[in-house]
Parts: C-alpha cells; structure tokens; sequence
C-alpha cells in the first residue's frame, strides 16, 4: 500500500539544475577548474554541497577560496530569481498525490535554504512545507539511504509503502537501499534514461504521467 512519495527537489520538482550547474562551471573556471557543463553536472549531479566542495578540491589540487560558496550561492540565486520556473507538471502532481490521500514529502541533498527559496519561488512551498528533508539533516547524504529513511520515520511511514522520485544516479542509489521503490525521472534525456534504468530506477519521462504510474487515477 503507497503511503508516500518522496519527491527530489532539484531537476524533479524545479528545473534548477541547468541553472545551477551553469553558474557552478563559471565559479569553478575563474578558480582554475576549467571542465564542461556535461563534466560537472555529471560529478556533481545528486550530491551534497558538501560532497561538490570535496570533488572540486580534489580536482583542482587546492581548496577553494573562503568565500566561494557565498559567492556561487548569490551568484545561483540571481539567477534563479530571473529564469526558474517549476518543473512541468509539478504543481498538477502533487494535488493528484494529495488528492488521493497519500502523503508526499521532499528529501534533497540541497540545504533547507535553498529548497525553501526555489520551492517558494515556483509556488510550490505551500503544498509541501513541514515535509521538507536535507542532506543537512543526517550524517551521510545519498547515495546512503539515511535521508529518505529520515523522512519515513518522521512521518511515521514504512519503507515498503513508499516510493522515491529521483532524477540522479546518487539518488536511486540511496532510494533503492533504503528499501523503498524508485521512479527515474529522466525528461526524454536518452542518456540518463539508460542509467537511471541500469541503475535499479523504473524509468518515465513525464511528470505528468507519475499519478497514473502510481495507480492514483
């Protein structure tokens, strides 16, 4: 029996990852880390702010400046409050999730102050606050489960009765064992529907389509 859905933020709800890793490749070249967008995103897709910091030191060979969170941040929010807008058919599916009576919740390895910025900015933040889980939250961020079994016990959900919607390797990964179901959402990109597929996900490519997946029609 579905007793929730857990909703990933970023790229599943709000389509900020285009955004965000465009403004994190600029900050990363003026620093001398000089990679594609395609090269970022797929290193820092899925991961903790935290996680990213630790790559991109290792990758460039020095820390980065004091400020470059701060920074990038500002940076990233400029942005968002000029080009964001909420994943397409996200506000339609959370009142389907909520229309048939089941519970749903967010659970991102984004910090609470940006899932409340980006989710207040699209107009979703209402249908989902108080149910709101970060990587700040627990010890170890996905690929672990700890985040999405965190959002099950504080809603008093079993693993078995919920399903995960993630579009990121990391994410499946956490979803998967924390012994909950995951749907891949892939948005008609070839490449990620073969490894969110590969990865354990069952793989859509619709928003849209996620109420009837879940037999909620």
């Amino acid at each position: 029996m579905l007793e929730l859905v857990i909703f990933d933020c970023d790229g599943v709800l709000v389509d900020s990852e285009p955004i965000a890793n465009r403004i994190l490749t600029d900050a990363l070249a003026e620093c001398g880390l000089e990679l594609s967008r395609a090269d970022v995103a797929q290193a820092t897709t899925g991961h903790s702010m935290s996680q990213v910091l630790a790559w991109a030191e290792g990758a460039l060979g020095n820390p980065l400046p004091e400020d470059f969170v701060v920074k990038t941040q500002k940076r990233t929010f400029d942005a968002f409050h000029n080009e964001l807008r909420p994943i397409a058919g996200a506000v339609s599916v959370l009142d389907a999730v909520a229309a048939a009576g089941v519970r749903s919740c967010v659970a991102s390895s984004g910090d609470h102050e940006k899932m409340k910025f980006t989710l207040g900015l699209t107009g979703l933040l209402a249908k989902l606050e108080g149910r709101i889980f970060s990587a700040s939250d627990v010890a170890n961020g996905k690929p672990a489960p700890d985040l999405f079994l965190l959002a099950a016990q504080t809603l008093d959900a079993d693993a078995s009765g919920c399903v995960v919607i993630e579009d990121s390797l990391p994410g499946v990964a956490a979803g998967l064992a924390a012994g909950m179901k995951v749907y891949g959402y892939a948005a008609g990109m070839e490449a990620r529907q073969v490894s969110l597929a590969e990865a354990g996900a069952f793989v859509f490519d619709r928003l849209q389509d996620l109420p009837g997946l879940l037999g909620l029609n």
